[in-house]
């Protein structure tokens, strides 16, 4: 599993030009239940997306397709972790 943070490095203007984009790939993304959860970091900075994939490479490849990622408008920092403990109805989620 891994924590992707996302930090803007160009003007909100800038990036929300890209957002109905990144909308749209988030969505494709939980459809396929890679995304588990993700949201805008406060202050509006950038966001953080928690993500379920075999890998990697898997997530790299996903990455590459973010609106955000093709625009530059954002740098991503991202951390694998193994899930050991897990609040009740998120037990699916430990390794």
């Amino acid at each position: 599993m891994f924590v992707v943070s996302l930090t803007y490095k160009k003007e909100l203007s800038e990036v929300d030009q890209h957002i109905s984009g990144h909308i749209a790939y988030l969505e494709k993304y939980y459809a396929q239940g890679s995304f588990i959860v993700s949201g805008r970091k406060v202050p509006r900075s950038g966001g953080v997306i928690l993500v379920n994939v075999p890998n990697r490479s898997a997530l790299d490849k996903i990455l590459k397709e973010d609106p955000f990622y093709i625009a530059d408008v954002a740098n991503y920092d991202v951390t694998e972790f193994t899930p050991t403990m897990a609040g009740q109805g998120f037990e699916s989620f430990l390794c």
